[in-house]
C-alpha cells in the first residue's frame, strides 16, 4: 500500500494538492485525443451549428453541476476513494464485484485513449488506418504496447506525478485545438461561395452550416446534443469515480475546475475539432468518418499534432488507469498499489490494441456512465437522503454484513428498467435522469425493509465522532498553511524566466494560427514553423515544473 496515496484511509492534510493541480488535471483530461473522434462525430450526426453550441453550453454545465454539487462535497467530507467509501456503505463483497465492472470499464475506456496516441505514430510511420474492431497492422499494435507501457509507468506514480504531468501538457494541449481550428478556416472560407473572410459572426455561421455542421434533419438534435455533453463522463461525477481524484483537493469548490475540462476540453476542443475534422476532409477529399485522429491533426498542426494526438492521448489515459488500478486494488488491500496500477495498465494497452474501443467510443461513454451511475445514486441516497428519512447512514457496516443485498439488487433492476426504457424507445442519452430516480427510490425501500432502519446509537456515535475530529484537525492544519505561507514556494515558481518563456511560446503558436487566418503564412508554412515553440515550450515547461517541486517548502 502506498504510503501517500491512501488507498484505505482518508488523506491526511499534509497531502492534500493545490487548485492549479485540479485546474490543470481537469483541462489536460478532458482535452484528449478522443476530443478529435467525438467532434468529427458531431460533423457525421447531422445536427445544425445552432443546435451544436448551444446545446454543448447547456450539457457541459449540467455536467460541471454534477461534480461541484455531488462529487467533490461527498470526496472532500470523507477523503475516502469512492471503493473505501463504498465499503462503508454497501459492504467489502459489493465493492469487490463493482470493482471488477469499474476497472474493466476505465481500461477499455484508458484502451480508446491509447489507441488515439497510436494512430499519431501510424501516420507518422504511413501504416494503414485502423477503422475496423481487430487490428490490421502488425506496426499498429508494436507502437500500441509501447505507448501503452509508457503511460502505465506514469500512472503507477500515483496522482502527484499524474498532476504534474497534466499541468506541463494541458496549456499547450488545449491552445493546439484552438489553433488548429484557426489554421484549417482558410481552407474552409475558399470553399464557402459568398464569404471571402471571416469577419461577423454570419460569415462563420454560413461556413459552419455549409461545411462543418450540417443540419440534415435527422434523429439527433439539441437535446441529443445536450444530454452527451451531460452524461460524457457521467461515471466520474454522476458515479462517483471522481471522489478518487477530488479526495485530495482542499476544498469541495475544486469541482468546479471542472469547467476548465467541460468549457475547454467539451466545448472549445469539440468545436475545434469538428472544424479541423471538416478541413481535413476537404484537402484528403474524403469524409470526415473515414479520418481518425492523427489524420485530422496532421493535416490541421503538422508535426506539432502529431506531438498533440499523443499527449493528449496520455494525459487522459494516465489519471483513467490511475482510478482502474485503485479499483483492482481495492479487491485485496495488502496488494501493492503499483503493482496492480502497472498491471492493469498492460491489460489496457492489450485492449488499445483493437480499435473497437475506438470507433465505438460514444456509445461506450454512455453505457459505462448507465452502467456505473446507479452505484453513485446509491453512495448519494445513503449520503444525503438517509439521515433526512430517519434511515441509518453505514447500517451495513454497523451490522458487519459483507454484502448490501439491497445494494445490488438496486444495482441490477436500474440496469433492467433502463434497458426496458431503452426498448420502449428512449434513447441512450436520455436514460440517466429516469435511472437516478429510479434507484433512490428502489434502494430506500429495499434498505428500510432490510435493516436501514434500525438505530446504531453507539456505532453512530463513534463514526461521527471520528470524522468530527479529523475534519477539525485539517481545517487547523490548512489554517496554519495559510498563515505561515506555505505555499509561497508554489508562487515563486510560477515568476520564474522559463515560466515566462512557456508563455511566450504559446503566445507565438497563437499568433502562427492568426497569421495563418489573415494570409500571411500558408497552411503549410504555418505547420512547419509551429513545432519549433512546441519543442521550446515543453523544454521550458519540464525544466519550470522540477525547479519548483526542488524548492524548500
Amino acid at each position: 500500500m502506498s504510503a501517500t496515496e491512501f488507498d484505505r484511509t482518508p488523506v491526511q492534510p499534509n497531502q492534500l494538492q493545490p487548485a492549479r493541480h485540479f485546474a490543470a488535471s481537469y483541462a489536460g483530461e478532458h482535452a484528449a485525443g478522443t476530443e478529435f473522434v467525438i467532434g468529427a462525430t458531431f460533423v457525421a450526426w447531422g445536427v445544425g451549428t445552432s443546435d451544436i453550441l448551444w446545446g454543448l453550453i447547456f450539457g457541459n454545465l449540467l455536467a460541471v453541476l454534477s461534480w461541484g454539487l455531488i462529487c467533490a462535497p461527498i470526496a472532500v467530507k470523507t477523503r475516502l476513494t469512492l471503493y473505501a467509501y463504498l465499503e462503508k456503505i454497501t459492504g467489502i463483497n459489493t465493492v469487490r464485484l463493482y470493482s471488477i465492472v469499474n476497472g474493466i470499464m476505465f481500461c477499455v475506456l484508458a484502451g480508446a485513449m491509447i489507441t488515439v496516441s497510436a494512430s499519431a505514430f501510424r501516420e507518422l510511420l504511413d501504416l494503414p488506418p485502423q477503422v475496423h474492431w481487430y487490428p490490421t497492422s502488425i506496426g499498429f499494435v508494436a507502437i500500441a504496447l509501447i505507448v501503452g507501457v509508457v503511460v502505465a509507468a506514469i500512472a503507477t506514480q500515483g496522482f502527484g506525478v499524474v498532476a504534474k504531468f497534466a499541468e506541463v501538457c494541458a496549456p499547450w494541449m488545449v491552445l493546439m485545438f484552438l489553433v488548429g481550428g484557426i489554421a484549417l478556416l482558410p481552407t474552409l472560407v475558399a470553399q464557402t461561395p459568398g464569404v471571402e473572410s471571416i469577419s461577423s459572426w454570419s460569415d462563420f455561421k454560413l461556413i459552419a452550416d455549409t461545411h462543418i455542421w450540417r443540419d440534415s434533419q435527422g434523429e439527433m438534435g439539441f437535446w441529443h446534443v445536450v444530454a452527451f455533453a451531460w452524461i460524457c463522463n457521467l461515471a466520474m461525477h454522476g458515479g462517483l469515480a471522481d471522489m478518487t481524484i477530488l479526495r485530495f483537493a482542499k476544498k469541495s469548490s475544486y469541482g468546479y475546475f471542472s469547467a476548465l475540462g467541460m468549457y475547454i476540453g467539451h466545448f472549445l476542443a469539440w468545436v475545434c475539432a469538428g472544424i479541423m475534422g471538416a478541413g481535413a476532409a476537404l484537402i484528403l477529399a474524403t469524409t470526415v468518418s473515414a479520418l481518425d485522429a492523427g489524420a485530422v491533426a496532421y493535416q490541421a498542426l503538422g508535426l506539432a499534432g502529431i506531438i498533440a494526438v499523443i499527449i493528449a492521448g496520455w494525459t487522459t489515459a494516465n489519471p483513467t488507469i490511475y482510478r482502474a488500478g485503485l479499483a483492482f486494488q481495492s479487491l485485496k488491500p495488502s496488494w501493492s498499489r503499483k503493482k496492480v496500477t502497472f498491471v492493469t495498465g498492460i491489460v489496457t494497452t492489450i485492449i488499445a490494441c483493437f480499435p473497437f474501443v475506438f470507433t465505438k467510443l460514444l456509445d461506450f461513454v454512455g453505457l459505462m456512465g448507465l452502467i456505473l451511475t446507479p452505484i453513485g445514486a446509491v453512495i448519494f441516497t445513503e449520503h444525503y437522503l438517509f439521515p433526512k428519512f430517519g434511515l441509518t447512514r453505514y447500517w451495513v457496516k454497523f451490522s458487519n454484513r459483507q454484502i448490501s443485498v439491497p445494494a445490488l439488487a438496486t444495482w441490477i433492476l436500474a440496469l433492467v428498467f433502463s434497458a426496458i426504457l431503452n426498448v420502449l424507445g428512449v434513447h441512450l442519452f436520455f436514460l440517466l435522469v429516469p435511472a437516478w430516480i429510479f434507484t433512490m427510490v428502489c434502494y430506500t425501500v429495499l434498505a428500510r425493509s432490510v435493516g436501514a432502519a434500525t438505530a446504531y446509537p453507539e456505532e453512530t456515535q463513534a463514526d461521527n465522532a471520528a470524522q468530527e475530529t479529523r475534519q477539525q484537525a485539517e481545517q487547523q492544519f490548512l489554517s496554519d498553511s495559510v498563515a505561515s505561507g506555505d505555499t509561497n514556494h508554489q508562487k515563486h515558481s510560477l515568476s520564474t524566466p522559463l515560466f515566462s518563456l512557456c508563455i511566450l511560446c504559446l503566445i507565438t503558436c497563437f499568433g502562427l494560427s492568426i497569421a495563418t487566418l489573415n494570409g500571411g503564412l500558408t497552411l503549410e508554412q504555418f505547420k512547419q514553423a509551429l513545432i519549433w515553440p512546441t519543442l521550446v515550450y515543453f523544454g521550458a515547461a519540464i525544466a519550470n515544473i522540477s525547479l519548483g517541486s526542488r524548492q524548500p517548502g
